[in-house]
């Protein structure tokens, strides 16, 4: 099994002056408003002590699944065996969703990790450390990976999962929402993506591409989730390239978190991600 390390790309802020930023606050190189370092705290002080839905001990499980253009629904399950640079690993394959078996990813889970999970390459990292495992019905993880969240009082944005198939979801928005928490608000960034993220299974590109993200609140309003009726903020969002359009509507609860993420991907299909649960 390989544990994929992904490492944060830079992003590029866009238009962020409008939103008024406290002091103890300052919006970092990747674009997104962070908490300032004091030096003479520990790392979980500085960036997830003051965190209210990713916290340590908490794991939240969610349910998935893909969508063709033709409307049949399909998880994933695991493949052959196939060499990545240093590592043998296990590509992937779609089940029929109504056919799975015991390699079948039925779940992929969130955990918050503590302290600099990425002290070793990015001493000033400045984001929570989460992990997220692909669990097969037969309780294995088909693959996992670790990445970072941003969350506090002026924006909660996470890195989606992007291990074996989920590596489509690079291509589209991701889940992010930005104060003031009412409809109509608005904001825009940019991001650079490489070519190591295309695959043939969705589209293929040569040399970087440029995604032009704009994100707006477009209501509030109690939706049922697994979790029961919640209230949620609904964030639309696209993202524009040289390589097409994606789009994505994410459903945030300031209890809960992202408890839902409708993606269209960049080839019309659909990945649909629902919070089951958080233990």
């Amino acid at each position: 099994m390989k544990t994929q390390k992904l490492i944060p790309l830079l992003f590029i802020p866009v238009s962020f002056f409008s939103q008024k930023i406290p002091d103890k606050f300052m919006v970092d190189d990747d674009g997104i408003t962070v908490e300032k370092l004091n030096k003479s705290l520990p790392f979980d002080d500085n960036y997830n002590k003051d965190n209210k839905i990713y916290t340590k001990g908490k794991r939240f499980v969610y349910s998935y699944y893909y969508q063709n253009t033709e409307g049949k629904k399909f998880l994933i399950g695991k493949g052959p065996k196939i060499q990545e640079k240093d590592y043998i690993i296990n590509d992937w394959k779609f089940i029929d969703f109504d056919n799975q078996n015991e390699e079948t990813v039925k779940n992929i889970t969130l955990e918050p990790v503590p302290g600099n999970i990425f002290k070793t390459q990015i001493p000033e990292y400045n984001q929570t450390g989460i992990s997220y495992e692909y669990l097969m019905n037969n309780t294995h993880p088909l693959t996992m990976e670790t990445t970072g969240a941003i969350e506090n009082e002026m924006n909660v944005w996470i890195h989606p999962p992007r291990g074996s198939f989920f590596e489509i979801l690079e291509i589209n928005p991701f889940p992010y929402i930005k104060a003031p928490y009412t409809v109509g608000n608005k904001w825009q960034w940019k991001l650079e993506i490489g070519d190591h993220w295309s695959d043939k299974r969705w589209m293929e590109w040569k040399g970087g591409i440029e995604n032009n993200y704009q994100y707006e609140i477009t209501g509030k309003k109690k939706i049922p989730t697994k979790l029961g009726e919640l209230e949620c903020f609904i964030v639309t969002a696209k993202a524009t390239s040289r390589i097409g359009e994606t789009e994505l509507i994410s459903y945030f609860n300031p209890i809960f978190g992202f408890v839902k993420l409708d993606y269209k991907n960049i080839d019309g299909t659909k990945t649909v991600l629902e919070l089951e649960k958080v233990e």
